[in-house]
């Protein structure tokens, strides 16, 4: 494996007049890893996207895609990419097949080649029997999936996906999601910017997380989840409804209600699990089902982003 990062953030600023969409932000990503970029609406995700595949260029800092820098060679470091785009980019009067095709002859593919990889790509992504249909009779799952095909139609070494799931129904969803695994265990790095945190955590190695500009958080999944603790949470079902305002404690910090159930946000189960004891035995409730919950993927992108507002 090649020690050259496959991408390389360094310092990437851009501002929209006086607002500034993106902040300084430096990040590496090695060969091979999933990567996920993370915030919410307006938090410069898209923005940082375009900047590392070459659409807009920052104002300040560089990007490099394997060694090759985006601003001094931008048809050879683009050369190596795929990108999925949130709105699909395939042309509506033309059929799957002459989608696939087409891009495979952007990407400098034989005609024998991108002939073959068409007809393998459309069969793998579930639309062998609808190839010869042009795209505007399409589902819109059906239409994201023939602009997987096309990005990745020549096999790139990084491929780029932004939000490729929003919207989708479920047999589309994991078709894509199934597919870009394939390429990623083949050897592509991904990198994956979503609002769908469920997925994130399923899918990457690694998530930068980010908000107004700026990066809140760059690790694994796993080490955010064990390293913050306020995200930790204790769930209760109760016999039934009980008002939120009997448990404020200085122990517990945010408290969720669903009906019967309740979700206390802590750093110190135990102390919140004693003032649970404590609400229950003052209005004689019965508890129904008590469980200590370590913190989500999605628990600590909310504190993180609610922290930064």
């Amino acid at each position: 494996m090649s020690s050259i990062p496959a991408i390389v953030a360094d310092g990437l600023t851009k501002r929209f007049g006086e607002f500034v969409a993106v902040d300084n932000v430096s990040f590496e990503v090695p060969e091979r890893q999933f990567f996920g970029l993370l915030g919410p609406n307006g938090a410069g995700k898209t923005t940082t996207i375009r900047m590392l595949t070459g659409v807009l260029r920052p104002e300040v800092g560089r990007v490099s895609i394997m060694g090759v820098d985006m601003d001094g060679d931008p048809l050879r470091a683009k050369s190596s990419l795929g990108v999925i785009p949130e709105i699909g980019n395939v042309y509506l009067d033309l059929s799957a097949r002459e989608n696939l095709e087409m891009f495979g002859r952007f990407y400098g593919l034989s005609r024998r080649a991108r002939a073959e990889k068409a007809s393998a790509l459309l069969e793998e992504l579930g639309l062998g029997d609808r190839a010869d249909e042009r795209i505007k009779r399409f589902s819109k799952g059906m239409k994201q999936r023939v602009s997987i095909g096309c990005a990745i139609i020549h096999e790139p070494r990084v491929i780029f996906l932004d939000e490729p799931t929003e919207g989708l129904d479920v047999h589309s969803r994991r078709m894509i999601v199934e597919k870009v695994r394939q390429m990623n265990r083949a050897g592509s790095t991904v990198v994956l910017t979503t609002h769908n945190i469920e997925e994130a955590n399923q899918l990457c190695d690694r998530v930068c997380i980010v908000n107004k500009g700026k990066i809140v958080a760059l690790d694994t999944p796993d080490h955010l989840r064990s390293t913050f603790e306020g995200a930790r949470s204790v769930e209760v079902t109760f016999d039934r409804p009980v008002e939120c305002s009997l448990f404020f404690d200085q122990c517990i910090s945010k408290v969720e209600e669903k009906g019967n159930r309740m979700r206390f946000y802590t750093s110190d189960p135990d102390e919140a699990i004693r003032k649970v004891m404590a609400v229950r035995d003052e209005k004689g409730l019965t508890i129904m089902a008590l469980n200590t919950l370590a913190p989500s993927l999605e628990d600590v992108f909310v504190k993180l982003t609610e922290a930064s507002r």
